[in-house]
């Protein structure tokens, strides 16, 4: 099968070494927040999907060291991973089981949309049906007690979904699989393991970067 474009969907967990290269020559690469996952992940940075609820974006939008983050200033595009209105459904039910989160749900999204605008760049907003559906998947890995999917996860079915074709390849890398408590990551792992016995997704490692240094 002809490749059409390579997308590399880059965490910010550790990353191979040598990798670098790798993730700078594909077609499109899509990184997280505060992009930790540059330099030993490479530069290249066309997307930026951000968590636009609760502290992560207050964080992001306040203060002023994310906008001029390097990655931020390459990217043209901004992905917020989290429908409004969504949120605004779970909050009841958040603030109810998890009172600590209670600004978990506060939305964000037009900061976001402001900087895209003032910077001349474009935004996405990732559908409520996209996050429905990955909690609906879910349930077949045992996610056990949770509050939403890690933003990764988000990302990596609106990707499969909409973003790329038949030809494409999508290679995950930086996804350790661990971090918030709150989201599912055993069973994210499980499922993102699915997805590649399918042959829907390729992780970088060790084997896909010797055949990369192999002109594969």
């Amino acid at each position: 099968m002809t490749v059409s474009r390579t997308i590399m969907i880059v965490g910010n967990g550790p990353v191979p070494q040598g990798a670098a290269p790798v993730i700078d020559a594909a077609d499109l690469v899509i990184r997280f927040n505060d992009c930790r996952s540059c330099g030993a992940g490479g530069e290249k940075t066309d997307i930026v999907a951000v968590c636009n609820t609760g502290r992560p974006a207050l964080a992001m939008l306040g203060g002023g060291r994310w906008k001029t983050h390097a990655a931020v200033q390459r990217a043209r595009e901004f992905w917020c991973v989290r429908f409004a209105e969504k949120f605004r459904e779970l909050r009841p039910e958040i603030e109810k089981r998890h009172p600590d989160l209670d600004d978990l749900c506060d939305d964000y999204t037009d900061g976001f949309r402001a900087f895209a605008a003032a910077t001349g760049r474009s935004l996405h907003t990732v559908l409520a049906s996209t996050h429905e559906s990955v909690d609906a998947e879910l349930k077949s890995f045992g996610p056990g007690d949770y509050v939403v999917p890690s933003s990764g996860l988000i990302v990596i079915a609106d990707v499969l979904s909409h973003w790329c074709g038949p030809a494409d390849r999508v290679v995950l890398a930086g996804f350790g699989h661990v971090g918030w408590e709150w989201h599912p990551f055993a069973a994210e792992r499980r499922y993102v393991d699915a997805l590649i016995s399918k042959g829907l997704l390729t992780r970088l490692d060790q084997n896909y970067l010797s055949a990369f240094a192999q002109g594969a």
